[in-house]
């Protein structure tokens, strides 16, 4: 009895769902949902080109230099690189004295403890040491920057979707909302006249819902200014701070990238040798292929004696 009841509240419940599929099916399709602005107005990355691209890339070291300086003028003082050592920046070409004196010289401190006293101090930061937050905390870094956070930079080339034209496009991104139209002509105010950015946030159509809480960081030609003499344009000093990150994410990209043609040589020549050896092994091999049962001349004999011995025909 007590199956048969739960049979029944089963095969009820299995109903309500199949009814409640149903009914909600038939709405999507009546009434579909409308999309908001940044489906129709957010654009994909633009191609950075930088060096460190396909399969082959390979690190520029002057432009890796510059992006580390668009950093440390530009970006540090919002954003940290909590993964990254100063000690490493002797792949990018510094000198063991230069990276001691960019570490000794970096502008905010590395938190520490007061040997005398025990309570917290700031010290000059040492190669070993990691670069140091400009924020003490997530929340001291959310009220300097109107409840928004800005994220460690480390990783930010593997944590979004194609990481180095991400981070390009949006540093130079940045445009007045105003009239501005996608790629089909459309203005964006007027097909959503309640898309406007709020107070407090920026326009910027590479960002995922199309206003971002950080202001533009690099907002004229010449604002850093390179020791190499290369000139400091927007889109200059956007790629090579995409660049920079792209090696802070992965330092070892071109140790991997040389593995991997390492391996692919090995694996096509290993493969051309067992092709080989097969041919020569079995060049002179041949396969005797016999002929069983009914095909078998030695049955057939057979089968045609005992035929003949019972007088039957064929």
């Amino acid at each position: 009895m007590v199956r048969i009841i739960g049979f029944f509240v089963g095969l009820g419940f299995v109903g309500v769902l199949l009814i409640s599929l149903v009914v909600n099916g038939v709405d999507y399709f009546r009434n579909p949902p409308e999309h908001a602005a940044y489906y129709y107005f957010h654009k994909d990355p633009r191609e950075a080109e930088l060096p460190s691209d396909g399969m082959a890339g390979k690190f520029d070291r002057q432009q890796l230099q510059r992006g580390f300086q668009v950093y440390k003028e530009v970006c540090a003082a919002c954003h940290s690189l909590k993964y990254v050592s100063f000690y490493q920046l002797a792949d990018l070409g510094y000198s063991e004295a230069e990276v001691k004196a960019i570490a000794n010289q970096w502008a905010i401190e590395v938190p520490s403890v007061n040997p005398d006293t025990g309570e917290a101090a700031t010290r000059k930061a040492l190669v070993s040491d990691r670069f140091p937050s400009p924020y003490a905390n997530e929340t001291a870094a959310r009220a300097a920057n109107n409840n928004a956070y800005p994220p460690d930079l480390s990783l930010i080339t593997e944590a979004r979707h194609d990481g180095a034209n991400y981070v390009y496009s949006l540093l130079t991104g940045y445009v007045d909302q105003a009239g501005y139209k996608n790629s089909e002509g459309k203005e964006l105010l007027k097909e959503f006249p309640d898309a406007a950015t709020p107070p407090g946030l920026y326009f910027n159509p590479y960002f995922a819902n199309l206003n971002i809480a950080m202001p533009a960081p690099i907002v004229s030609d010449g604002q850093v200014t390179y020791a190499d003499g290369t000139k400091a344009t927007k889109d200059q000093m956007a790629k090579d701070v995409a660049a920079f990150l792209v090696w802070t994410a992965e330092p070892t990209l071109e140790n991997r990238h040389r593995t991997g043609w390492a391996v692919i040589i090995f694996l096509l020549i290993a493969t051309v040798l067992a092709y080989l050896a097969y041919r020569n092994i079995w060049a002179n091999a041949k396969r005797e292929v016999g002929a069983h049962g009914p095909l078998d001349p030695d049955y057939r004999e057979r089968m045609d004696e005992q035929k003949a011995e019972r007088g039957i025909a064929g």
